[in-house]
């Protein structure tokens, strides 16, 4: 019997048919395949807190097979010597054992928790480079809120996976939900003795915050990711102005294979940082807290950096008790529920208040530089500085403890500081972007700065300018500003020679200056000669 011979070069294209004979996916393949991506490091921003969430899935789900959610008490019998014997919970028994007796456990774990802060950081600068840019304007407001959700769905998901080795550090930040729980007028205690089966702290809550971090929450930001991937497919990507771009077309690179190949390289990139921090820095050791005991609760407990301007305006909000209807609103109520809200509604509804403000109602896929909307640039340092002046508040205790500063100092100095510096920062922020807007608009008037001195016959000084653009008798060019990058350093044109390759050392000699002759000058004479 004859053997077929089977032909290796058509057999792709052979298979691809018989595929796409089944299941039709070759125009949907073929428009996904030649998506165009604009080619920026600002975009890189989004692609962190996407691989970031890929490496707390992979190492979560290796954390999830040796943890043990439970608050059932045993006495440790570990190998960490100096907790033997000692009484404490199922869960931080086997937190321990992951730390100590599983082979990569601890890597795993302090990767996990890095991949987290990592995640929540890329997340918070990519909004921040969002909201510069404008790129939340229409038709993207809905991919804006996306984000935001994101951010506090993370929020929730990092605080759940922190408070569930039930060491004493994330013991004191369950008891500190628990008292926010209760400030919340008339439902208050109604939602803290159901959430935690009872009084403080229960037995049911770490098996509630395992389902809720293993499982549900993960599960919305997985949903959350894709519906935000499939809207930057069909609204188009953003780009940044320039030659050829327009509203209406994306220049840049297509998906496959290039820019698949530089996101594949980039994942491992990001991979790869991730796991040197995991096995180089420690982070959040446990053993070193001890179990948790409610009764104890130790100076310097922090939480980590994104949850700390909630413990920042805690401790800045003065004790003001208010008494209505029956009812008693603690303090802790306005710093920790309503400003949170406040942070969530406001910057959801932005979109809609600047295009109703700016009377905008057009589609926008070209960004905008941060100078070119100065007051929405100043918005934004006055929501940054807003924000550090929580955060560091947060930690005052540690700072005052340090630099051996009153706490009382730390406290009012973050009360001042929170009423002036955000003001501040926006009249700082929204000057310095009118003062590179018109430093733009004067190069393309004038030309580029040369450094070069000229005397003039009348023996005033004046600087040498390269112009952009054949400029009139006066040296003004008629250029207009597109917004984007105006080029500000001196060309081969103006009187400086080409840069000397090399990195670190020059690898070639420099040219030699132009020897120019001096002009022919007519000697001045007496006439008797």
């Amino acid at each position: 019997m004859k053997r077929r011979k089977v032909d290796l070069k058509a057999l792709p294209g052979k298979t691809a048919e018989e595929v796409d004979a089944r299941l039709h996916v070759a125009t949907p393949l073929r428009s996904l395949l030649n998506k165009v991506f604009p080619d920026h490091w600002s975009f890189l921003l989004g692609e962190i807190a996407l691989f970031s969430f890929i490496v707390l899935l992979l190492t979560g789900t290796f954390l999830a097979l040796f943890f043990e959610p439970s608050m059932q008490e045993t006495h440790y019998n570990g190998s960490y010597v100096p907790l033997q014997g000692v009484q404490m919970s199922r869960a931080y028994e086997t937190a321990l054992n992951l730390s100590f007796d599983v082979r990569g456990g601890l890597i795993m774990r302090q990767m996990h928790h890095w991949a987290a802060l990592l995640f929540m950081a890329a997340i918070v600068v990519h909004m921040i480079r969002i909201f510069v840019t404008g790129a939340f304007r229409k038709p993207r407001e809905l991919n804006w809120i996306i984000g935001l959700s994101m951010f506090w769905l993370g929020f929730t998901e990092g605080f759940a996976g922190y408070s569930l080795p039930d060491d004493a550090l994330s013991g004191t930040g369950l008891r500190i939900a628990s008292a926010i729980m209760l400030s919340i007028p008339v439902v208050g205690s109604w939602v803290t003795t159901s959430l935690f089966g009872g009084e403080f702290p229960g037995e049911i809550i770490l098996s509630r915050l395992y389902i809720l971090h293993v499982f549900l929450l993960p599960l919305i930001l997985l949903g959350l990711v894709t519906i935000h991937l499939a809207l930057v497919f069909m609204q188009k990507h953003t780009q940044w102005p320039g030659p050829g771009r327009t509203n209406s077309n994306v220049v840049g690179e297509r998906m496959f294979p290039r820019y698949a190949l530089k996101q594949g390289g980039f994942f491992m990139l990001v991979f790869a940082v991730i796991a040197l921090m995991g096995g180089l820095f420690q982070i959040n050791p446990i053993w070193l807290f001890g179990p948790y005991e409610a009764a104890v609760v130790s100076a310097g407990s922090q939480p980590d950096w994104y949850v700390m301007f909630l413990d920042g305006s805690t401790r800045l909000m003065p004790a003001w008790e208010i008494r209505a209807f029956g009812y008693t609103i603690p303090p802790l109520f306005w710093p920790t529920v309503v400003l949170p809200g406040i942070l969530t509604v406001l910057p959801m509804a932005y979109p809609w208040i600047e295009a109703r403000w700016k009377k905008d109602k057009g589609h926008h896929n070209l960004l905008q530089r941060p100078r070119d909307v100065p007051d929405r640039t100043g918005l934004a340092a006055m929501a940054l500085t807003f924000y550090m002046v929580l955060t560091i508040s947060g930690g005052n205790d540690i700072v005052a403890d340090k630099f051996h500063i009153s706490l009382n100092a730390m406290t009012w100095a973050g009360r001042i500081g929170i009423l002036i510096l955000p003001p501040l920062a926006y009249y700082i922020a929204r000057r310095i972007a009118l003062g590179l807007q018109q430093h733009d608009r004067e190069v393309l008037a004038h030309g580029v700065e040369t450094g070069i001195i000229k005397r003039l016959p009348s023996g005033q000084f004046v600087e040498v300018h390269q112009p952009l653009a054949p400029a009139d008798d006066h040296g003004h060019t008629d250029l207009p500003y597109v917004g984007w990058t105006v080029p500000k350093k001196m060309n081969r044109l103006g009187a400086l020679g080409p840069a000397v390759r090399g990195f670190f050392r020059p690898v070639e000699q420099a040219a030699p200056p132009a020897q120019e002759q001096p002009p022919a000058r007519e000697e001045i004479t007496s006439g008797k000669h």
